[in-house]
Protein backbone atom coordinates (compact mmCIF):
# COMPACT_ATOMS: atom_id res chain seq x y z
CA UNK A 1 0.00 0.00 0.00
CA UNK A 2 2.89 2.35 0.75
CA UNK A 3 4.26 1.84 -2.76
CA UNK A 4 0.92 2.94 -4.20
CA UNK A 5 0.99 6.08 -2.05
CA UNK A 6 4.58 6.90 -2.96
CA UNK A 7 3.81 6.33 -6.63
CA UNK A 8 1.17 9.06 -6.54
CA UNK A 9 3.08 11.54 -4.37
CA UNK A 10 6.32 12.81 -5.84
CA UNK A 11 9.31 14.35 -4.10
CA UNK A 12 8.09 17.94 -4.59
CA UNK A 13 4.73 17.11 -3.06
CA UNK A 14 6.49 15.63 -0.02
CA UNK A 15 8.60 18.80 0.34
CA UNK A 16 5.44 20.94 0.20
CA UNK A 17 3.69 18.75 2.80
CA UNK A 18 6.68 18.95 5.17
CA UNK A 19 6.87 22.74 4.71
CA UNK A 20 3.15 23.09 5.49
CA UNK A 21 3.53 20.98 8.63
CA UNK A 22 6.44 23.16 9.76
CA UNK A 23 4.39 26.30 9.15
CA UNK A 24 1.32 24.99 10.95
CA UNK A 25 2.94 23.45 14.02
CA UNK A 26 6.34 25.09 14.25
CA UNK A 27 9.68 23.42 14.89
CA UNK A 28 9.20 23.08 18.65
CA UNK A 29 5.94 21.13 18.48
CA UNK A 30 6.99 18.54 15.91
CA UNK A 31 9.13 16.37 18.26
CA UNK A 32 6.24 16.34 20.73
CA UNK A 33 3.81 15.30 17.98
CA UNK A 34 6.16 12.54 16.81
CA UNK A 35 6.56 11.23 20.39
CA UNK A 36 2.79 11.10 20.74
CA UNK A 37 2.43 9.35 17.40
CA UNK A 38 5.13 6.82 18.30
CA UNK A 39 3.57 6.00 21.66
CA UNK A 40 0.17 5.62 20.01
CA UNK A 41 1.55 3.21 17.43
CA UNK A 42 3.38 1.28 20.17
CA UNK A 43 0.18 0.96 22.22
CA UNK A 44 -1.72 -0.19 19.13
CA UNK A 45 0.89 -2.86 18.37
CA UNK A 46 0.85 -4.07 21.98
CA UNK A 47 -2.94 -4.27 21.96
CA UNK A 48 -2.95 -6.08 18.61
CA UNK A 49 -0.56 -8.79 19.86
CA UNK A 50 -2.86 -10.16 22.56
CA UNK A 51 -6.00 -8.23 23.47
CA UNK A 52 -6.68 -10.41 26.56
CA UNK A 53 -3.24 -9.88 28.10
CA UNK A 54 -2.87 -6.94 30.48
CA UNK A 55 0.29 -4.91 30.74
CA UNK A 56 2.43 -5.63 33.82
CA UNK A 57 2.95 -1.87 34.40
CA UNK A 58 -0.79 -1.42 34.92
CA UNK A 59 -0.85 -4.14 37.57
CA UNK A 60 2.14 -2.65 39.40
CA UNK A 61 0.57 0.80 39.56
CA UNK A 62 -2.68 -0.64 40.93
CA UNK A 63 -0.77 -2.44 43.71
CA UNK A 64 1.18 0.65 44.70
CA UNK A 65 -1.98 2.77 45.01
CA UNK A 66 -3.56 0.44 47.61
Amino acid sequence: MLSIFLGVVGPWQIVIIVALILLLFGGKKIPELMRGLGSGIREFKDAAKDPNEKKPEANNSEKSEN
